[in-house]
C-alpha cells in the first residue's frame, strides 16, 4: 500500500492543484457561491468516508427541530433517482440514498430532501422552511453556508495528509480554514488532556474556530422497525456483523469488548446488498451451532437492507440494528449548543 501511494502521488499533485485552483476561484469571486438570507448549516469533512456526519446531522435535528421549520438536504448518494426529491416515510434507500432514508425514518415529522444541486435544492425548500441543514456539502462550494461544522475522525487524524488518489483527502488540508467550528469525532471516552492537546496542534485552528471532541454513544439494539427489543449480547453470543460503511472498525471494536465470537461480513461503503449476499449470510447463520446468535447491522446498512427486493429474505433472519449517537467530552455540549443556536437566532432578530 505504501508503494502504491508513492506511485499515485503525481496524480494527487495534479488533483490537489486543480482543487486549490477551484477553491481560489470561489474565494476570489470568479466562481459564484450562493448565499441565502436564512440559516444554512453545513456538516462536512475533508476526507472521503465516515467521519460521523450522519450522527452529527441527527444531533442538530434534535437540537433545532422544536423551534424551527427545518429541512435536511443531501445529495442522495447511491440513489437511483435524479433531481430534487422530498422523502416520504415509505421511501427507501433506492429512491433517497441510505443517509436521507435513515433521517426520514428517524424524524418523520421533518422535511428530508435530496438534490445533486444544493443551490436548486435550497431554492425549492426556502419558501416553507426557516433552516436548512446540509449533510456532506463542505466541498459543494456553489453554496456558501452561514455555518460550517467540519468533522475529523480521531482514528485518522494523524494519518499522512495526501489528497486523492494517493490519500483520502477530498481537498488539501488547508481547506479547514472555511470551518466555523471543528469537531474531532469517534474519540475514546477517556481521551486525556495530552491527547486533546495533540489534536489541537495537529489541526491548529484559528482563534475563531472552536474545537470540540465527541465519542460514539452506542444505544440499545433495535429491530428493523426501530423498536427497542431489550436483547443483550454477552460473551456466549455469536454475532454475525453485516456492514457496508466506510469504517466499521469502531463498531467491531465495541462488540469485541462484549464477545469474541464475531463473524464479520464486510462490504464497501454504500454497498448495494444483493440476494446473493443475504443468502450467503443466511447459510452461515443457519450452520452456526451457537445456542445464542444474532445478526447485527448499522442504521445506515438497515436502510439498504430494507429495499423491496431484499425485504422478504431479510425478514426471515434475526437481524438487529445498532443505533448510535454522539457524546460530547469535557462538559462541552452546552457550549456547542449555544454556538449553533445563537447562529440560527441571528436570522430571527
Amino acid at each position: 500500500m505504501k508503494y502504491l501511494r508513492w506511485l499515485l502521488l503525481p496524480f494527487s499533485l495534479i488533483y490537489g492543484l486543480v482543487v486549490l485552483l477551484r477553491n481560489w476561484f470561489y474565494d476570489a469571486g470568479l466562481f459564484k457561491s450562493r448565499e441565502f438570507n436564512m440559516p444554512v448549516i453545513c456538516v462536512g469533512n475533508l476526507e472521503v468516508g465516515g467521519a460521523g456526519k450522519s450522527p452529527m446531522t441527527e444531533y442538530l435535528v434534535r437540537l433545532l427541530k422544536t423551534d424551527n421549520q427545518l429541512a435536511t438536504l443531501s445529495r442522495g448518494y447511491g440513489r437511483k433517482t435524479k433531481g430534487f426529491l422530498t422523502a416520504t416515510t415509505a421511501a427507501t434507500a433506492t429512491e433517497l440514498g441510505d443517509e436521507p432514508a435513515q433521517f426520514k425514518h428517524k424524524f418523520p415529522d421533518i422535511t428530508v430532501a435530496v438534490c445533486e444541486d444544493r443551490v436548486a435544492g435550497i431554492e425549492q425548500l426556502k419558501a416553507s422552511h426557516d433552516l436548512i441543514i446540509l449533510d456532506d456539502a463542505y466541498q459543494h462550494r456553489a453554496v456558501k453556508p452561514g455555518f460550517n461544522i467540519l468533522l475529523f475522525d480521531y482514528n485518522k487524524l494523524f494519518h499522512p495528509r495526501f489528497v486523492l488518489p494517493a490519500g483520502n483527502l477530498r481537498e488539501p488540508f488547508s481547506g479547514k480554514w472555511r470551518a466555523d467550528m471543528m469537531v474531532v469525532t469517534k474519540c475514546p471516552q477517556n481521551l486525556s488532556e495530552e491527547e486533546k492537546t495533540n489534536c489541537y496542534h495537529r489541526l491548529n485552528p484559528q482563534s475563531w474556530q472552536p474545537l470540540f471532541f465527541t465519542s460514539i454513544n452506542y444505544l440499545p439494539l433495535q429491530d428493523m422497525h426501530q423498536q427497542p427489543i431489550g436483547y443483550k449480547i454477552d460473551a456466549d453470543t455469536t454475532v454475525f456483523l453485516l456492514t457496508g460503511i466506510a469504517n466499521p472498525a469502531p463498531l467491531a471494536g465495541h462488540l469485541k469488548t462484549v464477545t469474541s465470537r464475531i463473524i464479520h461480513h464486510n462490504y464497501p461503503d454504500h454497498h448495494q446488498f444483493t440476494l446473493k449476499n443475504i443468502a450467503k449470510l443466511a447459510a452461515e447463520f443457519s450452520a452456526c451451532k451457537s445456542q445464542k446468535k444474532v445478526i447485527i447491522t448499522t442504521e445506515k446498512d438497515a436502510q439498504r437492507l430494507g429495499v423491496h427486493e431484499l425485504l422478504p429474505a431479510v425478514s426471515r433472519l434475526f437481524v438487529l440494528v445498532m443505533p448510535i449517537g454522539i457524546e460530547f467530552l469535557g462538559n462541552a455540549q452546552q457550549s456547542f449548543n449555544e454556538l449553533v443556536i445563537n447562529y440560527v437566532r441571528k436570522y430571527s432578530e
